[in-house]
């Protein structure tokens, strides 16, 4: 009876174990290209295959014309093409999930759809910026992001934070600091000249031994 009850208590453990340890884990789903993983401790890259799994600070690579698609619990990353991404930090429990990923070049699609009752934390880091969201879709590159779904907290290295919301954008400027989303549809509305219009011009008007400089106005009908 005492073997029987050690048994069940050992296979409890072992599949204690192996469930904490797969939920550190996340899972290629699907590949095309030439994708390659570097894992945490390793020398050298080795080329993905579907279904591979992928751990905390292993490193993404993908090729010219190549795009990996990783399942990490309630989120799904779209690794684009001539991208390297680390999956920095990977925590799952039963009812919440934080992911921190680290963008070092190219772009990515991130999808986070935690279930009803679950919470997800996923973060994003580039060189220039830094994306928070929980419950979101947005496209990411290491200047600039795009919200698809929800919104996310963008930051750059200087600066306040803004918010994008779905539809919006933003990027970061020279300073570092990252754009107010209004201001920058703003200036995507701002109506190009006519086909033809020269660009705005000065000419210069003598009046007795001074010159003046007068700028020419050009009116848009």
């Amino acid at each position: 009876m005492k073997r029987i009850i050690l048994a069940i208590l050992l296979i409890s453990v072992i599949t204690c174990v192996f469930s904490q340890t797969a939920g550190q884990n996340g899972l290629i789903r699907e590949l095309t290209g030439e994708v390659e993983l570097k894992h945490s401790g390793a020398s050298a890259f080795v080329t993905a295959s579907a279904g591979d799994t992928v751990s905390a600070n292993t490193i993404v690579s993908t090729g010219f014309r190549s795009t990996a698609i990783i399942a990490i619990g309630s989120s799904v990353i779209t690794v684009r093409p001539l991208t390297r991404l680390t999956l920095a930090e990977i925590q799952r429990t039963e009812n919440a999930e934080s992911i921190n990923l680290n963008l070092q070049a190219g772009r990515i699609r991130v999808d986070v759809t935690p279930p009803a009752g679950t919470s997800a934390n996923l973060t994003v880091q580039s060189p220039s910026s830094t994306a928070s969201v929980r419950g979101t879709s947005f496209e990411m590159d290491v200047n600039s992001i795009r919200t698809i779904e929800g919104r996310v907290v963008y930051s750059g290295n200087t600066g306040p934070a803004v918010i994008v919301i779905a539809g919006n954008e933003s990027r970061i400027s020279t300073g570092g600091t990252p754009a107010n989303p209004p201001e920058i549809i703003a200036a995507t509305l701002i109506p190009a000249p006519p086909a033809g219009t020269p660009p705005a011009e000065t000419t210069t008007q003598a009046s007795g031994s001074t010159e003046a400089t007068f700028p020419l106005e050009l009116e848009y009908r």
